[in-house]
C-alpha cells in the first residue's frame, strides 16, 4: 500500500493510496457530519443535504452533474451515516480530474433551487416510505431508539416525515456552511493516480471551502430499554443490542472476533443453533456499530411468533456459553475469515478509499493493514470470554421488535435472560 498526505493551507487533507496496476480511480470527499450533529428538529438534514448536493449548482444542473459523470462511463454516489456524509465518484483514470471538479462543485456551490427541493423532497419521503414498510429495517431503528433514547444518535438518519416536509432552502444552505469545513473534511482517492497531481488540483478546487466550525456532535450514552411494535405481519423482527466498543476502545478487534464467531457467518454458533439444528430462523447474525465515542454490539433474526419463545433463551444461552466456551480452532477461523475479507475488498479502488477514509475520519491516519493484522493475531479464547462477559454485564438489554408480539416475554423476562 502506497499511502500519502498532505494537508492544503485550509486545513483539507488529501490522502491518496497509489495502485499503478489498475486503470480506474475513486475518489471521494468524507464530511465530519452526519445525523447525530443534528438537533432534534434538524433530523434528516444531513441526508437530504446530501440528496440536494446532486441537484444544481452555480454551473451545473442536476442532469448535468449526472450525465458529465457518465458520458465518460463514471459512477457518482453519496451515503449518510451517523457520524459522517460520503460523496465519491469512480472513473477511468484519465477522468479523474472531472471527478474533482464535479466534487468540489457539489460541495461549495449548490444552490438548492426551491423546485429541485420540492421535487427531491418527495423521493425522500418515498424513501422513508419504503423503509417504513420494510420490518428489518424498522427494527434496526427501534434498537437504536432503545439504545440511545432522547439523543441524536437514537433518531432516524432519515428524519421523519414531519420533518422532510418543512426543511426549506435556507435550513439547508446554513447547515452545509455551518458543517462542512475544511479540516472536518478529507479528500481520499485510490487507484492509478498521482498524488501530487491530486493535491494540485485540490487546491485549485476546494478553496472556497472555510477552514473550522465551531462545534461538535453531543456525546453518545447507552441507556438501553425497549421500543416494539406490535404489528400484524408473518415474522417477528428482533434485534438485542448491548452496550458496546468505540474504534479506539481496547477491546475493538477482541468485538470483531467475538461478532465472526458468534454470528458471523454459516459457521457461527449462532447460525448452527439456531438455523441448521433448530429451524428457528432463516436469518439470523450479528454485528458491531462503533462510533468515535460508544458503540452498540447486537444480534438481529427473524423468526415465526410461535418460534419467539423458543429463540430467546437459545439466542441468550449462546452468548453466556461465549463466557467460558471458546476453542482456539473457532478463534482461527474467525480471524481468518476477517483477514480474507480484508484482502479481498483490497483489490477494489472504491473498498480502498473507504478503508483510507473511514481511518482518517476515525483515527486522523491510515491505520496500516500489518497494524490491524497484528491486532486481530492477539486476540484469543481469553479475551473472548472476558468481552462476553462485559457484554452481558456492561448495561440493559436494547430490545428492538415488530411484528405479531402476543408471544414475546416482558422486557424485564428477556433482559433477565442475558
Amino acid at each position: 500500500m502506497t499511502v500519502r498526505i498532505s494537508t492544503l493551507d485550509n486545513g483539507l487533507r488529501v490522502v491518496t493510496d497509489t495502485l499503478p496496476h489498475v486503470e480506474t480511480v475513486t475518489v471521494g470527499v468524507w464530511t465530519d457530519v452526519g445525523s447525530s450533529h443534528e438537533q432534534e428538529d434538524q433530523n434528516g438534514l444531513s441526508h437530504m443535504l446530501e440528496h440536494m448536493a446532486f441537484k444544481g449548482t452555480k454551473r451545473r444542473n442536476a442532469r448535468d452533474i449526472a450525465e458529465e459523470v457518465e458520458n465518460v462511463g463514471g459512477y457518482l454516489n453519496a451515503y449518510t451515516s451517523r457520524e459522517q456524509t460520503t460523496y465519491y465518484a469512480r472513473l477511468l483514470k484519465e477522468d479523474l480530474d472531472l471527478g474533482v471538479d464535479v466534487l468540489s462543485d457539489i460541495l461549495q456551490f449548490s444552490t438548492f433551487d426551491p423546485k429541485e427541493l420540492e421535487r427531491e423532497r418527495g423521493v425522500i419521503i418515498q424513501e422513508i416510505g419504503q423503509a417504513n414498510d420494510t420490518p428489518d429495517d424498522i427494527v434496526f431503528d427501534l434498537m437504536q431508539e432503545a439504545a440511545y433514547p432522547e439523543q441524536a444518535a437514537g433518531r432516524p438518519i432519515l428524519g421523519t416525515i414531519e420533518r422532510v416536509s418543512n426543511f426549506t432552502r435556507d435550513d439547508l444552505a446554513s447547515y452545509m456552511s455551518h458543517h462542512y469545513k475544511a479540516d472536518e473534511m478529507v479528500l481520499v482517492a485510490a487507484g492509478n493516480l498521482k498524488h501530487d497531481e491530486l493535491v494540485d488540483m485540490a487546491a485549485k478546487k476546494f478553496s472556497a471551502i472555510e477552514r473550522t466550525r465551531p462545534d461538535q456532535k453531543e456525546e453518545v450514552v447507552y441507556k438501553g430499554g425497549a421500543r416494539l411494535e406490535d404489528k400484524d405481519l408473518e415474522q417477528v423482527n428482533l434485534i438485542f443490542g448491548f452496550d458496546g466498543v468505540s474504534f479506539d476502545d481496547p477491546d475493538y478487534y477482541t468485538a470483531q472476533v467475538m461478532s465472526m464467531i458468534l454470528g458471523g457467518g454459516m459457521s457461527s454458533r449462532l447460525f448452527q443453533e439456531v438455523r441448521e439444528n433448530r429451524g428457528l430462523v432463516y436469518s439470523i447474525y450479528s454485528f458491531n456499530q462503533s462510533y468515535v465515542d460508544g458503540g452498540t454490539f447486537a444480534i438481529h433474526a427473524g423468526t415465526g411468533p410461535d418460534q419467539v419463545g423458543e429463540l430467546i433463551p437459545v439466542v441468550a444461552g449462546e452468548m453466556h456459553k461465549l463466557t467460558h466456551e471458546v476453542s482456539a480452532e473457532e478463534v482461527n477461523r474467525a480471524r481468518n475469515q476477517m483477514k480474507a475479507g480484508m484482502m479481498m475488498a483490497f483489490e477494489n479502488t472504491t473498498n480502498r478509499m473507504e478503508h483510507l477514509g473511514r481511518q482518517m475520519m476515525i483515527h486522523g491516519r491510515p491505520v496500516p493493514r500489518e497494524e490491524i493484522l497484528e491486532k486481530l493475531d492477539e486476540v484469543d479464547g481469553i479475551a473472548i470470554a472476558r468481552y462476553m462477559d462485559r457484554l452481558l454485564n456492561g448495561g440493559k438489554l436494547s430490545l428492538g421488535a415488530i411484528g405479531p408480539l402476543s408471544s414475546l416475554e416482558e422486557y424485564d423476562k428477556v433482559a433477565a435472560r442475558f
